[in-house]
């Protein structure tokens, strides 16, 4: 596949960074963006496997897209990191496990907190 216009060839060859992988974390995207809209913004950089938006009040303006290749990913984390779309900039990073567990672990730790409270104030 060629590259897009004005870009240059990525070589197969070239050892990536590790953060580098083929699911990339868009953030500030516009509520009411359209999936459609999305694969048109994406797309551009390579096939799409998948494209996940966040539908939630927490996740809201949030997506991921799932790349077939990881070059293609890190040619659209490249491109599109500030990308201006519906008076937005979109924040573009790769997908780091690690630090979406933290979140996880951190909101169960505060919904147990709740819990307690809650059984206190019964018991109070």
């Amino acid at each position: 596949m060629d590259p897009p216009p004005g870009m240059a060839p990525v070589s197969k060859k070239v050892r990536l960074p590790p953060e580098v992988n083929r699911i990339i974390y868009v953030r500030n995207l516009p509520y009411k963006i359209s999936a459609d809209e999305l694969y048109d913004i994406f797309g551009k950089y390579g096939a799409i496997r998948q494209i996940r938006k966040g539908n939630s009040n927490d996740t809201k303006g949030t997506a991921f897209v799932v790349y077939e290749d990881i070059y293609d990913a890190k040619s659209a984390v490249e491109n599109l990191s500030g990308f201006h779309v519906a008076g937005r900039y979109l924040v573009v990073l790769y997908y780091n496990p690690k630090k979406f567990e933290k979140r996880r672990d951190q909101q169960k730790e505060r919904e147990d907190l709740e819990k307690l409270r809650a059984k206190l104030n019964e018991a109070n």
